[in-house]
C-alpha cells in the first residue's frame, strides 16, 4: 500500500532538490514508492490483459512505473527530481505505433488515472476523427459509456476555433481535441492509502474499456495502411 511517507518523499525530494538528500533516502523511496507501484501494477495485470493481452505489465521501473528523477536535458527550471510518480500500461512501443494506454499517477496533492493518449501523432487523431465522423460501432459504445458515468472527464488541448459546427455539440467536444482521453482526479487519501486502491482502479478501468476500444481502432486503421 501508499502510505503518507509516500507523499512525504516525493514532496521533500522535489522541495530540497539534492542528490544528497537523494541518495540518504534512496531506502525511503524503494520502500514507499518503489514497491507500492510494483505491487499496484502486479494486482492490476489481469485486469490490464483482460482490456488488452499485448499490454506491458512488468512491474518494474522504465517498464510500467516511471522513474523520480528528470532528463535534465530538457528541463528547464532545475529541479533534478520530479514531485510525481505513475506507472502506465501501454503496447510495446517498438512493436506498435499507437500509444493509446492507462495510467495512474500520484503526486503530494492528490492522484489521478484514466486512458488516453500522452501524445497522439496526426494519423491517430485524423483516425480518431473518422472513426466518431463514421458513427462506427467503436464511438458509439465509447460516447455511451461516457455519457453513462460521472468519474472522468474528457481531456485533451481544443482546437481553436470549431472546426465541426455542423456536428452536435457532445460530439463536437470530442472532435475539436489535438490529444484525446478520460481522466479522474481526487483528493481521496482514505482510498489512496487503502488495500482496495488497486479494486476500485480494476473496476473503474474496465468500465471505461469501450473508450480504450476506439483508440485501438484508430492505431489498426494506422497499421492497415
Amino acid at each position: 500500500m501508499f502510505t503518507q511517507q509516500s507523499i512525504d518523499f516525493l514532496y521533500f525530494n522535489h522541495k530540497y532538490n539534492s542528490k544528497e538528500w537523494y541518495k540518504q533516502h534512496k531506502d525511503d523511496y524503494q520502500q514507499y514508492l518503489v514497491r507500492p507501484f510494483a505491487e499496484l501494477v502486479t494486482d492490476l495485470t489481469p485486469t490490464m490483459l483482460s482490456i488488452d493481452p499485448h499490454f506491458i505489465v512488468e512491474p518494474k521501473i522504465d517498464k510500467t512505473i516511471s522513474r523520480i528523477y528528470r532528463d535534465m536535458r530538457y528541463a528547464t527550471d532545475g529541479y533534478l527530481y520530479r514531485d510525481k510518480m505513475w506507472c502506465v500500461f501501454l503496447r510495446d512501443k517498438k512493436l506498435y505505433n499507437g500509444l493509446p494506454g492507462y495510467f495512474f499517477e500520484l503526486s503530494p496533492y492528490g492522484f489521478r488515472y484514466g486512458c488516453g493518449y500522452y501524445q497522439a501523432d496526426a494519423q491517430s487523431v485524423k483516425n480518431f476523427r473518422q472513426l466518431i465522423l463514421d458513427g462506427s460501432k467503436e464511438f458509439k459504445a465509447a460516447f455511451e459509456c461516457y455519457k453513462n458515468q460521472s468519474v472522468f472527464q474528457l481531456y485533451g488541448e481544443e482546437l481553436k476555433g470549431s472546426k465541426f459546427a455542423d456536428c452536435d455539440g457532445e460530439v463536437r467536444n470530442w472532435l475539436n481535441r489535438k490529444n484525446t482521453g478520460l481522466i479522474a482526479e481526487s483528493n481521496d487519501i482514505n482510498l489512496l492509502l487503502s488495500k482496495n486502491l488497486s479494486q476500485v482502479l480494476a473496476e473503474q478501468f474496465l468500465s471505461i474499456k469501450p473508450f480504450y476500444d476506439l483508440l485501438a481502432k484508430a492505431e489498426e486503421m494506422k497499421a492497415s495502411k
